[in-house]
């Protein structure tokens, strides 16, 4: 059974929300930009900052964000390094390995936007070859990154001995630009500051051996873009590695329980409304697996901040059924109020929005002033 800390705050609390459909995305623009602000002051400077824009897919962000001074983006899709550019972004790292047709996705996006710098990842041989003769084909040339496995297991070329030989063979290709390395730890969660960094220090021993035979070999150090949020307070001690936070401009329940050293606001909520009391202590809700993220447990979906003693029970598409323990509370709540909650996980629930209701606040409290388009959850805009 959950009880809300917060349950007795309003700051979420929506003048004009009986305007607003629902289920829908609420992005609260002061606290994404007290968010921007501390995620700068931790990294100590805008100059090795590399934020992530896959949370939160949406121009409007990216505009405070180039305003607070940022230049480089990293993101996860062509559209949304095609939002980043539409944006006004002139550094963009798509950080994925590019196949086909992907490749000649990324060839357009060069061509229309020639004036910003794109990069994506490599972690083979055979990849590197296929990437080269591709843009060799076109007369064109294409920037890159090696991706390398420090841990996650998820992608990129592990590390040994032979990785310095593929840094050089990729190096050596006539139609790449290799920039240096990537290396993505967000597997490793500790709660505990302490043991989060040391595994994560641990973890990035052997990128730290590559980066001196690089130096060695080339005489100059590489580039390394290090780890996302999970790792951005251990990275930021290091004034080499660039990091790329960016859960932290939304933030979420899930980062909040587990980065306790992290502290930022939640700016990205969820409004649904009660549309149905269908049995003595239960409420249906209109948030079903449409509306927030349900790749986690039931019980790690969504936390209501104006509600109390309440269990998430189940959901459908289009519902979720809540138990509220409390009887007093269930005759007072009503059909057709509305709840306010802060996802487990922001990142997939953003994704499924389209527009987020845009939140400002004022001495008379917060109020929608208009929406704000999700554009980047497209796998296509127009590239």
């Amino acid at each position: 059974m959950m009880t809300t800390p917060e349950a007795t705050s309003d700051w979420y609390t929506i003048q004009n929300v009986d305007t607003l459909d629902s289920p829908s995305l609420l992005m609260y623009a002061d606290r994404v930009r007290c968010n921007i602000a501390r995620m700068i002051e931790r990294s100590h400077g805008t100059e090795r900052l590399i934020p992530h824009i896959k949370t939160n897919k949406t121009p409007a962000v990216v505009e405070m964000m180039l305003q607070a001074g940022i230049s480089r983006f990293k993101c996860a899709t062509i559209a949304e390094a095609e939002m980043l550019a539409m944006t006004g972004a002139k550094y963009v790292v798509i950080a994925h390995q590019l196949v086909p047709p992907k490749t000649a996705r990324l060839l357009a996006l060069k061509q229309q936007y020639p004036d910003v710098f794109f990069a994506s990842l490599l972690d083979n041989a055979h990849t590197a070859q296929q990437h080269s003769d591709f843009f060799a084909a076109h007369e064109a040339n294409s920037d890159v990154l090696l991706d390398v496995n420090n841990g996650m297991n998820r992608s990129g070329t592990p590390l040994g001995a032979s990785t310095l030989a593929l840094y050089k063979h990729i190096a050596a290709l006539p139609h790449l630009r290799l920039h240096g390395l990537h290396a993505y730890d967000g597997h490793i969660r500790q709660e505990n500051f302490e043991e989060r960094k040391s595994t994560i220090e641990s973890g990035f021993h052997d990128v730290e051996t590559l980066c001196k035979e690089i130096t060695a070999w080339h005489g100059t150090p590489p580039m390394v873009i290090a780890g996302g949020t999970p790792a951005f307070s251990v990275h930021s001690a290091h004034w080499e590695r660039f990091r790329s936070p960016g859960t932290c401009v939304l933030w979420d329940w899930g980062y909040a329980e587990i980065l306790p050293e992290q502290e930022y606001e939640y700016a990205g909520l969820v409004l649904t409304r009660i549309i149905s009391k269908p049995l003595q202590g239960l409420i249906s809700v209109d948030m079903g697996h449409k509306a927030v993220a349900a790749e986690n447990p039931i019980e790690k979906r969504i936390r209501f901040l104006n509600l109390e003693s309440y269990e998430l029970l189940r959901q459908s598409e289009e519902h979720s059924v809540i138990r509220i323990s409390n009887n007093a509370l269930w005759e007072r709540l009503q059909v057709g109020d509305a709840l306010y909650g802060v996802p487990y996980h922001i990142c997939p629930t953003v994704n499924l929005y389209d527009q987020a209701y845009w939140v400002e606040e004022s001495p008379e409290g917060s109020t929608v002033t208009g929406v704000r388009a999700v554009l980047a959850r497209r796998r296509k805009i127009t590239v």
